[in-house]
């Protein structure tokens, strides 16, 4: 057994767009490594363990990092690193993996919620349709200088850049070919209580962020995917028209619409919430139930229950007779460690009673 390093997406910044298989590697961690200022506090509060370890990387030096990695490999722990949004996506990912490979350690990463999916849910826009644009372009900070090549293939993009650099984008996607009445995006924060989404033009673009002040890192959606959605003309039905036959609901459609069993006055996210939770307490006590506590040097591993009081006191003689070996011995030999001992008696004339009445 090694210590296992996972990469986990946190989403975009609520609490409640965390992956379950994220909150399973968050449950199960020995240390948590996150940074407060991008990532709710309630999304580490509600699936770590209370003896975990928690650490803000973002107050620590990437040496600092590697020697929890390195303690990790010592100690075989299991340690949980949350990205904002999807580690994939300008998470610094290769540098860590090969840290914690020269180290020995297991990596594994589980994707989360982007930004640029939160932000376009947040609007409630698709960002490639097969009729406007058909590919999407993702522009990190490093490559914001590079804007205008991409704009050249006027299709939609998704710029990660400095809010107080927002005249510069501008000029750069009038160069690239963008007009000034292409939709835009703007998004800090997306799915916090305190987000900023605002919807305007390249035209207008520099003005909007000076007037919602936004000058450190920012999502910009831009592209006429974007637009408001054309009003859709109703289709009157004509009378006398046929009747169009719908298609019979395979078994599996039935068996997928079959309601979910709650309690009274629950509804399905809040029971499906609650069967995380659950998940998440036998978790936290998976690991140390799988630790048996070591015995004391002479006693057996194996404990029976001692007789009833009726059947303690018994004559001389019959003390000195050889007591029955219990049924649960030749288990306990094979494996002590996990057999335990039940004083409830077998009834083996139920199963033979069956059988018999098979045969006849």
């Amino acid at each position: 057994m090694t210590g296992r390093v996972s990469f986990v997406g946190a989403g975009p910044g609520a609490a409640d767009l965390i992956t379950v298989r994220g909150a399973k590697r968050i449950a199960e961690a020995d240390v948590v490594l996150w940074a407060p200022s991008v990532i709710e506090a309630e999304c580490v509060r509600e699936h770590a363990r209370p003896d975990a370890e928690l650490v803000d990387f973002s107050r620590v030096t990437d040496a600092d990092v590697v020697e929890v990695y390195r303690r990790a490999s010592v100690s075989k722990l299991k340690v949980v690193r949350l990205h904002a949004g999807d580690p994939s996506l300008w998470g610094g990912l290769r540098d860590q993996q090969d840290a914690c490979r020269r180290l020995g350690l297991e990596t594994d990463v589980v994707p989360g919620v982007s930004q640029v999916s939160a932000a376009a849910a947040a609007v409630g826009r698709e960002l490639t349709t097969s009729d406007v644009a058909q590919s999407l372009l993702l522009v990190g900070p490093e490559s914001a200088e590079h804007v205008e090549e991409f704009a050249a293939h006027g299709t939609t993009m998704a710029i990660s850049a400095s809010g107080a650099r927002a005249g510069l984008l501008v000029e750069r996607l009038r160069a690239g070919g963008y007009a000034d009445d292409t939709p835009v995006v703007v998004a800090h924060k997306v799915s916090l209580p305190d987000e900023t989404v605002a919807q305007t033009t390249v035209g207008e673009l520099e003005a909007c962020v000076k007037e919602r002040k936004l000058y450190r890192t920012t999502l910009f959606l831009v592209g006429e995917v974007l637009a408001p959605p054309a009003s859709r003309r109703r289709v009157a039905v004509v009378e006398g028209d046929e009747p169009v036959r719908r298609a019979r609901p395979s078994k599996w459609v039935k068996r997928a619409s079959r309601p979910l069993v709650k309690s009274a006055g629950e509804s399905p996210s809040a029971a499906a919430w609650s069967a995380v939770h659950d998940w998440q307490e036998t978790a936290r006590t998976k690991r140390s139930a799988a630790r048996p506590k070591p015995e004391p040097v002479g006693e057996p591993m194996l404990h029976l229950v001692t007789d009833p009081p009726e059947q303690a006191e018994q004559p001389a003689d019959d003390e000195a007779k050889p007591k029955a070996k219990p049924v649960v011995a030749a288990a306990a030999k094979r494996n002590p460690a996990t057999v335990r001992a039940s004083t409830t008696p077998r009834n083996p004339s139920g199963s033979r009673a069956k059988k018999n009445k098979r045969v006849n």
